[in-house]
């Protein structure tokens, strides 16, 4: 035990026994050390401690007077009074202000893990319930709910108390009407109707914007009891909603930008098939099928997003190669085909610059023409070393080419594009994943893996 925990019960003994002696001895100064040296002794103790000063000074100065050879006076009575007056005040100070410290705190403890978990969100909805986690730690008001658009109608896609069982409902007009769903104190209203009215007796909207003052949604709060908002509270929570929508409209920024990315790269692909126009769709089927493959194998959405990109990309360096060479309806030369080789490393350097691209996707661009036994090129990688993106990409191209005509060829049979793929399983391919696509195959016939 530390010497401060063994002291201070030894002090309240001590004020104790001087509040008997000076109400015996009828000190009022006595009196007035022994209530300081109490409050001193008991102020960290807790709230209901403090109070304890304040109750025995005049329990003590009135036993003082009640006791034999008392003779109360104007001045010992309005000092007693001012005196038990100042404890009070000073206690009920000390209160208010550490009430005010544990809501700093609570909203300091708040914006730290709010702030990692909005950092740790990957989606819209996971920024939306990482956010309603930071309003429910700051304890405002125990019913919440954030109500945000889709195609148009409002709903509640996050909710805490009362408001939870209505998760995911859709706001409509209760009467009916024609006005607009994109009213902010229209959808609010109907919100709140949704709860008894014991369950709002005090409420707080909020909109919700992005830093481009893009409208995202709307954050209804509801109290049950008769305390209104003050205005310190009304200032957290605008700014924690203000944080909610910044990271809200970075996700929205980010995903329009990816999609932007996504339909340039798909339009680039569609180009460069136009140049390599006697491949008739293959670009589209073998992004398809690839994708397919990749999911049934559970790899990540970044890695899908990855080989999706190369899918669009692999054949970019064929813009670079010569028209007699790219379309000469027979066998190339030894002096052609190098030359056609050159269309990876080609593709590969003119995609330098795109940083956005990563590196799985430019991996999928220079190396899939690499052969699992060490024989393929652009750099004669072996096995695993070969990059997982351009290992599974180069079956599916490989099929595809197969299976469809090309100025050297007529189409295979699907059987004896498949037969191919099990002869060059450990030779060409890597055997894992011919065996995968061939499970795919069966179950699913090729117009099917290519639909979108």
């Amino acid at each position: 035990m530390t010497p401060a925990r063994v002291l201070l019960p030894a002090l309240v003994v001590l004020a104790a026994a001087l509040l008997v002696y000076g109400a015996l001895s009828h000190s009022p100064g006595l009196l007035a050390g022994a209530a300081l040296l109490l409050a001193v002794a008991v102020w960290d103790a807790g709230p209901t401690h403090r109070f304890l000063p304040v109750v025995a000074y005049p329990v003590a100065f009135i036993a003082s007077l009640a006791l034999p050879g008392g003779t109360p006076n104007l001045p010992d009575l309005v000092g007693a009074l001012l005196f038990t007056a100042g404890l009070g005040v000073g206690v009920i100070r000390e209160q208010g202000s550490g009430r005010e410290l544990s809501r700093q705190n609570a909203t300091v403890q708040a914006l730290r893990e709010g702030s990692e978990s909005l950092a740790e969100a990957r989606d819209a909805d996971g920024i939306i319930r990482a956010g309603m986690d930071i309003f429910d730690r700051l304890r405002v008001a125990p019913n919440l709910a954030f109500v945000a658009y889709r195609s148009g109608t409002p709903y509640i896609l996050a909710a805490r108390g009362a408001y939870t069982p209505l998760l995911g409902r859709p706001i409509h007009p209760s009467d009916n009407d024609s006005r607009s769903v994109q009213a902010d104190h229209w959808v609010a209203e109907e919100v709140l109707a949704m709860l008894k009215k014991p369950e709002r007796r005090h409420y707080h909207v909020i909109p919700v914007y992005a830093r481009a003052a893009n409208h995202l949604g709307v954050l209804v709060l509801a109290r049950p009891n008769d305390v209104p908002f003050n205005p310190e509270e009304l200032s957290v929570v605008a700014a924690f909603s203000r944080l909610l929508g910044a990271q809200l409209g970075q996700w929205q920024a980010i995903r329009e930008l990816g999609e932007a990315n996504e339909l340039t790269l798909r339009s680039l692909g569609a180009a460069l098939e136009h140049r390599d126009d006697d491949t008739g769709g293959h670009t589209g089927r073998v992004e398809r099928m690839s994708v397919r493959l990749a999911q049934r194998l559970g790899w990540s959405e970044d890695q899908v997003r990855a080989l999706r990109w190369g899918a669009y990309l692999h054949d970019l360096g064929k813009i670079a190669i010569p028209d007699h060479i790219l379309h000469k309806p027979g066998t190339l030369n030894p002096e052609e085909r190098r030359v056609i080789q050159t269309h990876t490393v080609v593709g590969h350097d003119l995609l330098q610059d795109l940083h956005f691209l990563p590196a799985e996707t430019l991996d999928l661009v220079r190396y899939h023409h690499e052969r699992w036994d060490g024989t393929g090129y652009p750099a004669g990688l072996r096995g695993q070393n070969i990059p997982e993106t351009a290992r599974l990409f180069t079956i599916v191209d490989v099929y595809d080419a197969l299976t469809n005509a090309r100025p050297y060829k007529p189409a295979w049979p699907r059987e004896s594009a498949l037969a191919e793929l099990r002869a060059q399983a450990g030779k060409q391919f890597d055997p894992q994943y011919v065996d995968a696509f061939l499970r795919m195959l069966a179950e699913q016939d090729d117009a099917q893996l290519v639909r979108r």
